[in-house]
Protein backbone atom coordinates (compact mmCIF):
# COMPACT_ATOMS: atom_id res chain seq x y z
CA UNK A 1 0.00 0.00 0.00
CA UNK A 2 1.02 3.46 -0.95
CA UNK A 3 2.01 5.52 1.71
CA UNK A 4 0.49 9.52 1.44
CA UNK A 5 1.98 12.83 3.12
CA UNK A 6 -0.96 14.81 4.73
CA UNK A 7 -1.22 18.48 6.10
CA UNK A 8 -3.81 20.16 8.15
CA UNK A 9 -3.68 23.53 7.49
CA UNK A 10 -6.26 24.26 10.60
CA UNK A 11 -3.43 23.30 13.32
CA UNK A 12 -0.37 22.42 11.03
CA UNK A 13 -0.08 19.12 11.78
CA UNK A 14 2.19 17.01 9.68
CA UNK A 15 1.97 12.95 8.77
CA UNK A 16 1.83 9.96 6.92
CA UNK A 17 -0.73 7.31 6.34
CA UNK A 18 -1.01 4.24 4.64
CA UNK A 19 -4.08 4.09 2.08
CA UNK A 20 -4.98 2.21 -0.35
CA UNK A 21 -4.74 3.66 -3.87
CA UNK A 22 -8.61 3.26 -4.52
CA UNK A 23 -9.08 4.73 -0.70
CA UNK A 24 -10.23 8.76 -0.83
CA UNK A 25 -8.26 11.68 0.52
CA UNK A 26 -8.74 11.57 4.04
CA UNK A 27 -10.13 15.11 5.40
CA UNK A 28 -10.63 14.92 9.23
CA UNK A 29 -7.35 15.62 11.24
CA UNK A 30 -6.45 13.16 13.77
CA UNK A 31 -4.86 16.08 16.04
CA UNK A 32 -7.58 18.95 15.65
CA UNK A 33 -10.57 16.95 14.45
CA UNK A 34 -11.16 19.52 11.71
CA UNK A 35 -11.98 19.11 8.26
CA UNK A 36 -8.88 20.93 6.63
CA UNK A 37 -6.73 17.66 5.94
CA UNK A 38 -4.98 18.25 2.64
CA UNK A 39 -2.82 14.99 0.63
CA UNK A 40 0.03 16.61 -0.63
CA UNK A 41 1.58 16.31 -3.64
CA UNK A 42 4.70 14.14 -3.07
CA UNK A 43 7.72 13.21 -5.39
CA UNK A 44 6.34 9.75 -5.09
CA UNK A 45 8.39 6.21 -3.96
CA UNK A 46 10.97 4.51 -5.22
CA UNK A 47 11.84 0.62 -5.14
CA UNK A 48 15.56 0.84 -3.08
CA UNK A 49 17.90 -1.94 -3.05
CA UNK A 50 20.20 -1.60 -0.08
CA UNK A 51 23.22 -4.00 0.34
CA UNK A 52 23.97 -7.33 -1.44
CA UNK A 53 21.87 -9.96 -2.05
CA UNK A 54 20.20 -8.48 -5.06
CA UNK A 55 21.85 -10.11 -7.95
CA UNK A 56 23.17 -13.72 -8.81
CA UNK A 57 26.36 -12.99 -8.45
CA UNK A 58 26.20 -11.37 -4.83
CA UNK A 59 25.51 -15.28 -3.89
CA UNK A 60 28.53 -16.33 -5.69
CA UNK A 61 32.11 -17.38 -3.69
CA UNK A 62 35.22 -16.37 -4.21
CA UNK A 63 35.70 -20.13 -5.22
CA UNK A 64 32.95 -20.11 -7.90
CA UNK A 65 34.48 -16.98 -9.43
CA UNK A 66 37.89 -18.32 -9.66
CA UNK A 67 36.56 -21.79 -11.07
CA UNK A 68 34.27 -19.81 -13.28
CA UNK A 69 37.13 -17.02 -14.78
CA UNK A 70 39.26 -20.35 -15.36
CA UNK A 71 36.60 -22.08 -17.08
CA UNK A 72 35.89 -19.00 -20.12
CA UNK A 73 39.96 -18.83 -20.38
CA UNK A 74 39.85 -22.67 -20.75
CA UNK A 75 36.87 -22.57 -23.08
CA UNK A 76 38.43 -19.92 -24.95
CA UNK A 77 41.68 -21.84 -25.65
CA UNK A 78 40.29 -25.08 -26.32
CA UNK A 79 37.62 -23.18 -28.81
CA UNK A 80 40.81 -22.16 -31.10
CA UNK A 81 41.87 -25.39 -30.87
CA UNK A 82 38.73 -27.57 -32.18
CA UNK A 83 38.44 -24.32 -34.77
CA UNK A 84 42.06 -25.25 -35.92
CA UNK A 85 41.50 -29.33 -35.88
CA UNK A 86 38.41 -28.70 -37.92
CA UNK A 87 39.69 -26.74 -40.51
CA UNK A 88 42.71 -29.42 -40.95
CA UNK A 89 39.92 -32.24 -41.39
CA UNK A 90 38.25 -30.68 -43.91
CA UNK A 91 41.89 -29.87 -45.96
CA UNK A 92 42.21 -33.56 -45.12
CA UNK A 93 39.26 -34.47 -46.87
CA UNK A 94 39.73 -32.22 -49.63
CA UNK A 95 42.80 -34.08 -50.65
CA UNK A 96 41.68 -37.44 -50.60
Amino acid sequence: MPTYDYRCDACGHNFELFQSISDGAKRKCPRCGRRKLRRLIGAGAAVLFHGSGFYQTDYRSSEYKRRAKEETGDSSASGSDSSASKSNSSKESKGD
